[in-house]
């Protein structure tokens, strides 16, 4: 199954979503990440990554754009205004929306890196309960 996470800025969420999908799942899936405004990858999601023995350090911001061609089957908006931009996919596509909280958006006001850092934590925790339960979310949105 061919699945995309889309985010606005494919800096963070999205980044962080492909990667425990590969880590978790990587025999079952085949996962990308894209963004409709793509503007880097977010090194604090790529040192909290690495702390969870994922690496995304080799991750780059793609536009949704560049992966066209890809017959997705799957596409899940991991931020509200990437669920409001999503662009329409040809084929049988289901497009499922859980919304998490942007970690840069959340650091901002942290009074230490450390703090902010915990706000990754939080968020990188919550992106892989989600990816680790996706096999079971898949079942209960195909129908049988």
């Amino acid at each position: 199954m061919n699945i995309l996470f889309l985010c606005t800025g494919n800096a963070c969420r999205s980044q962080m979503a492909e990667g425990w999908a590969r880590h978790l799942h990587g025999e079952q899936f085949r996962v990308w990440s894209a963004g409709v405004a793509p503007h880097g990858v977010d090194p604090r999601a790529v040192r909290v990554m690495q702390e969870s023995g994922v690496d995304i350090s080799e991750h780059y911001s793609k536009h949704v754009d560049t992966l066209r061609d890809i017959p997705f089957e799957l596409v899940v908006t991991v931020c509200d205004s990437a669920a409001e931009a999503c662009p329409v996919f040809p084929g049988r596509v289901t497009v499922l929306h859980r919304g998490f909280e942007d970690p840069p958006r959340l650091a901002r006001g942290a009074g230490s890196e450390d703090a902010a850092l915990e706000h990754y934590r939080r968020v990188r925790d919550q992106i892989r309960d989600f990816v680790q339960a996706l096999p079971d979310i898949i079942k209960e949105q195909t129908p049988t």
